[in-house]
C-alpha cells in the first residue's frame, strides 16, 4: 500500500479538518466496467482501512445482496439501496437527466443531496455523472463550469501535482480558469497541507505574448487573485512542466486536460510494456530484474494509477468522486477513501468563500458598461 506521505490525503490534509469523524459514502455499485463484484470488494478494502466509514451501496438488490453476503466484514457497515436502472457508458447525459431517476447513479447523488451521505463515488459514465450531479447538487456561487481535478505524479515538493479541468467541459473562458485556479489550490492545500500551492496556467509557451485571448486574460486574473486564493502564481507552464518541480496546480480547459491525461496514461502503459519486455529478453536481463526487484516495486507503487484513482468534481455543492470505469478493487477503495477524507476536511466551505470573493472582485474590476 502507498504510505501516508505518498497519498494526497495524508495527515494534515482532508481527514484532519473540522469535520473529522464518522462519515457515510454513497457508492454506485452498477457503473463500473468490471461489474458490482469489484465495487463491493473495493468497499470492503475501504472499510478495512477506515474504521469511521460506512457505505450506502446503490443498485439491484437481487444482484448485490448475495455478493455482499460473501464479505462478512461488510456486516453492519454497508447497506444496500435498491435501484432498478443502470446508466451505461453509451447513454447520453441529456437522456439520463430526463429518464434516469430510477438508476443507481441518480440514487447515489440523491443520497448526497438529501444529506444521507457526505460524499458520493461512481465508476460510471463521466458525462452523465457530471450532468446528474449538477442537476441535483447545483453549482457553487462564482462557478459557471465545474471541473474535474486529477492527481499527477511529479518531482515537486509533494509526490503529486493536481491538474484541472481534465474533462468536465471542453470550454473555459478566463473567469472559468480563475475559478479552476482557486478550486485547485484549495483542493491541493487540503490534500497536501501546502500553505500556498504554486499555480500555473497551461499554455503553448511560457512567453506572455503566446496563447489565445482567453488564456492571456486568465493569466492576468489569476495573477491578481493570488492573495484571495492563497496561492503563488508561477505564470504560464508547458506540457513538460506538468510532472516537474515547478508547479503544484496546473490549470487548463477540459479538452486540453483530457487529451493530456490520456496521452500520459497511454505513454505510461507503453513504457511499462517495453520495460517488461526488456527485462524478460534474456537470462542476464532476468537476473538484473531479480536484483532490482525492490527498486522496481517502489517505482510501480509510486506511479500506480490505481492508488490515486478518482477525479474530484470541484465547484459543486457536494463532494463527488469519479472513479475510472475500469478500476479494480484497489482503485475503487482509493476513490472511496479519497471521498471520505475530502468529506471530513471541510474544504468546500473555504473554497466557496474564496470563489465568491474572486468573482465579485473580477466583476468590480470590469470597466463600466462592460458585460459578458
Amino acid at each position: 500500500m502507498v504510505s501516508d506521505q505518498d497519498h494526497p490525503t495524508h495527515a494534515g490534509g482532508p481527514g484532519a479538518g473540522p469535520e473529522a469523524g464518522p462519515v457515510q459514502i454513497s457508492v454506485d455499485a452498477m457503473g463500473g466496467d468490471l461489474g458490482p463484484a469489484v465495487v463491493i470488494a473495493g468497499c470492503a478494502l475501504a472499510l478495512r482501512d477506515n474504521p469511521d466509514l460506512t457505505i450506502i451501496l446503490h443498485g439491484d438488490k437481487a444482484a448485490l445482496e448475495p455478493l455482499v453476503a460473501r464479505q462478512p466484514a461488510l456486516a453492519g457497515r454497508l447497506s444496500v439501496n435498491h435501484a432498478d436502472g443502470v446508466v451505461s457508458m453509451s447513454d447520453k447525459p441529456s437522456h439520463v437527466m430526463r429518464h434516469g431517476k430510477d438508476t443507481s447513479m441518480w440514487a447515489t447523488i440523491d443520497a448526497l443531496r438529501q444529506g444521507t451521505a457526505q460524499a458520493a463515488v461512481s465508476c460510471g459514465n463521466t458525462g452523465a455523472l457530471m450532468a446528474v450531479s449538477m442537476l441535483q447538487l447545483r453549482r457553487m456561487e462564482g462557478v459557471t463550469r465545474p471541473a474535474i481535478a486529477c492527481l499527477w505524479p511529479s518531482r515537486g515538493r509533494h509526490p503529486f501535482s493536481t491538474m484541472l479541468d481534465v474533462g468536465a467541459d471542453v470550454k473555459a473562458d478566463a473567469q472559468d480558469l480563475l475559478a479552476y485556479a482557486i478550486m485547485g489550490a484549495t483542493y491541493f492545500r487540503n490534500g497536501f497541507n501546502a500553505a500556498r500551492p504554486r499555480v500555473g496556467l497551461l499554455n503553448v509557451g511560457t512567453e506572455e505574448h503566446k496563447g489565445r485571448a482567453e488564456i492571456k486574460q486568465a493569466h492576468e486574473l489569476i495573477g491578481r487573485s493570488q492573495d484571495t486564493g492563497r496561492y503563488d502564481y508561477v505564470g504560464f507552464v508547458e506540457g513538460s512542466d506538468i510532472p516537474s518541480d515547478r508547479v503544484d496546480v496546473i490549470v487548463t480547459d477540459g479538452f486540453t486536460g483530457n487529451v493530456a491525461i490520456k496521452t500520459a496514461e497511454g505513454t505510461s502503459r507503453l513504457i511499462s510494456e517495453l520495460l517488461r519486455e526488456s527485462l524478460r529478453a534474456g537470462l542476464v536481463s532476468m537476473l538484473g530484474a531479480i536484483l532490482a526487484r525492490g527498486a522496481l516495486t517502489r517505482l510501480r507503487l509510486r506511479v500506480d494509477p490505481r492508488r490515486v484513482n478518482g477525479g474530484v468534481f470541484l465547484g459543486l455543492n457536494g463532494t463527488v468522486v469519479k472513479s475510472h470505469g475500469s478500476a479494480d478493487e484497489t482503485g475503487v477503495a482509493a476513490a472511496i477513501g479519497l471521498a471520505a477524507k475530502l468529506a471530513q476536511s471541510g474544504y468546500r466551505g473555504r473554497m466557496a468563500e474564496r470563489l465568491v470573493i474572486a468573482a465579485r472582485t473580477a466583476q468590480d474590476s470590469k470597466p463600466e458598461g462592460d458585460s459578458e
